[in-house]
């Protein structure tokens, strides 16, 4: 469905695998009913490990070839950004602090959710 179940944000330098830990264990620890997790080649170290040490399955999409093609659940992925794009705040890296960052990426995810009850 492309709802948010955790955020975390880091710096630049932090790279997406271990940077993933974070946020998986947040989202693990909050919902202990996941059974899996998709993510692309850039999780495929740290994250998937941790995953697999929990006894859980990782799906990692491939490297998008040049001829055009639907990847499996990568569009879920792709569409939530799109829907977090709508907000003027988070259409440019305008924020210093990471913890502003986070707050305007959940009340932007909060203000899509209420769109859909209405």
């Amino acid at each position: 469905m492309g709802n948010l179940l955790a955020v975390d944000i880091h710096a630049a330098n932090i790279h997406d695998s271990p940077g993933g830990c974070t946020v998986f264990m947040d989202a693990y620890d909050k919902y202990p009913s996941i059974d899996g997790v998709c993510g692309d080649e850039g999780y495929n170290g740290t994250l998937k490990q941790l995953v697999e040490r929990l006894g859980l399955r990782m799906d990692i999409s491939k490297k998008i070839k040049s001829e055009w093609h639907v990847l499996p659940r990568r569009w879920c992925v792709e569409r939530t950004f799109s829907w977090l794009n709508h907000s003027r705040r988070l259409s440019k890296d305008y924020e210093i602090s990471t913890l502003s960052e986070k707050s305007f990426v959940l009340i932007s995810h909060s203000h899509t959710l209420l769109k859909r009850l209405c």
